[in-house]
């Protein structure tokens, strides 16, 4: 397929997968804001708040590998589609919630859709334009999905201020509509002719309830009310579902069918491996604050829904502004300076960040802190994607893609489930404005702690030529693959 950005079949097709991406960023960016309405109407613990969050990353980071897979043998466009309908029925259950398991439950299944969807947009880019427009209709791809996360929180907070947090769901559902008769209509079909064999399901449960067992048990242990029993159990389950899926992958990366989910060979690059580390670390820092950041604006400094979801914006427009400069810069120099330094720097916002506390003033406590944390950031993403690109080979640059995104995934959910409750955010703490605000302050600061731990990491394990292994391929990538969180590049080929 050869569609050419410019021409009538090429802005359908994009604006499909600009589409279609934007509602799983949408809704990623707006449920953030009404985490505490949701909780007053529901009746929700901190827990219940965690999972809130937990359940969507849980499902996404445990089948995204999969749903490329999908995508490839069964047709993109088709798989697409099927993410968005099913995205948007689970939003509609996520709406229709009448307790917290209820919507802990739909946003799972969110999740679900969320994995079938996130890897078509970017694989039907791949596969129907033409490969000298393929870097521009990326970049644009990235461009406008990035205005989507910049309006998200605005509108989850007008949503939940005027017609309520059910709204910031049921939103979805006529973007979804949109998008499936734009698709249906106008998006060809593509598939991988060398995808054949097996799936590797068994792979994909496995690592789905290890996450689950582990953040399950991270989430419970702190709050001291649950069956401590059921806790143990947890743990013991997550962490023996994790080793039995090393042990699934590496047999069936020597018997070739199933071909395996997560190919271990990738890791045998050191530096691949590494900067899988450093984004573990980083992600998980960063989870936090997002997480808890519009919850304390709203619960201890007292902001509305609208002007706490507006707080990080200026993070999204320095991420759009200056990226694809920081992609550059790490091109000619390397990336360990860049990322090294960003990472300080967003350490210190954060730590600034941490201080916001009752009656503060967005001018002078907020714009300044999250203008900092916004310049280190914008710093690390574009230059720690494309070192990850750049440190696999060529024919596992899906995968690549993939794994770094799933453990992105992976890190939110499980810094997410342990950091707040072990700093004392259990139990009902977000109707507790001086308590909260003790343990934002905690968190924030093991948060920042994990950045600067970064920072090391980068220092000592990223080289500088790591980009000149493959300049070609790292350059465009690095220049438009830079929304926090974005999905992956293009789908595995080799699930």
């Amino acid at each position: 397929m050869s569609i050419r950005l410019s021409s009538p079949p090429g802005r359908w097709v994009l604006l499909a997968t600009v589409l279609g991406s934007g509602v799983a960023m949408l809704d990623a960016t707006v449920v953030n804001v009404a985490l505490p309405s949701l909780a007053r109407d529901l009746g929700a613990s901190m827990a219940g708040l965690q999972w809130t969050v937990n359940a969507y990353a849980l499902t996404l980071a445990g089948l995204i590998l999969l749903g490329g897979s999908l995508g490839d043998r069964f047709g993109r466009r088709k798989m697409f589609v099927i993410g968005v309908i099913w995205f948007a029925a689970a939003s509609i259950l996520c709406g229709a919630a009448q307790s917290i398991p209820m919507l802990v439950a739909a946003r799972a299944l969110q999740g679900v859709g969320g994995a079938l969807l996130t890897p078509g947009s970017l694989a039907i880019i791949q596969a129907s334009f033409a490969p000298e427009d393929r870097a521009q209709a990326v970049g644009a791809w990235s461009g406008l999905g990035g205005i989507a996360g910049a309006a998200g929180p605005f509108l989850g907070g007008w949503l939940v201020s005027t017609a309520g947090w059910r709204w910031v769901f049921l939103l979805n559902v006529p973007l979804a509509v949109v998008v499936v008769l734009v698709a249906v209509r106008h998006v060809p079909e593509s598939v991988n002719p060398q995808a054949h064999g097996r799936f590797d399901v068994l792979g994909a449960v496995l690592a789905a309830t290890g996450l689950a067992g582990v953040a399950y048990a991270l989430t419970e242990a702190p709050q001291g009310s649950g069956d401590f029993a059921l806790v143990v159990a947890a743990a013991v389950a997550g962490i023996a579902a994790f080793t039995a899926f090393i042990l699934v992958e590496r047999r069936r990366a020597r018997t070739g069918d199933p071909q395996p989910m997560l190919p271990l060979e990738v890791f045998r690059s050191r530096q691949f491996s590494a900067v899988n580390i450093v984004t573990f670390v980083v992600y998980g820092g960063m989870s936090v604050m997002f997480f808890l950041l519009v919850v304390d604006l709203q619960v201890v400094a007292g902001f509305s829904p609208i002007k706490a979801g507006t707080a990080l914006l200026p993070v999204t427009v320095l991420l759009l502004l200056l990226s694809a400069r920081a992609g550059a810069l790490a091109q000619r120099i390397g990336p360990r300076l860049p990322m090294a330094i960003g990472l300080v720097m967003a350490a210190a916002g954060m730590l600034l960040i941490s201080r916001i506390g009752p009656h503060a003033s967005y001018l002078r406590n907020v714009l300044p802190a999250v203008t900092l944390f916004g310049l280190g950031l914008a710093g690390v993403i574009a230059p720690l994607t494309a070192t990850v690109l750049a440190s696999a080979e060529v024919r596992h640059a899906g995968i690549a893609s993939g794994v770094n995104n799933a453990v992105a995934r992976a890190a939110g959910l499980l810094a997410v489930a342990a950091v707040p409750p072990l700093a004392g955010l259990t139990g009902d703490a977000y109707s507790n404005p001086a308590l909260f605000a003790t343990g934002f302050r905690t968190s924030l600061t093991v948060s920042a702690v994990c950045l600067l731990a970064g920072a090391g990491l980068t220092l000592l394990t990223v080289r500088d030529d790591a980009l000149r292994v493959s300049p070609a391929e790292a350059a465009p990538q690095c220049k438009s693959h830079c929304a926090v969180g974005a999905p992956p590049l293009e789908p595995s080929h080799e699930v």
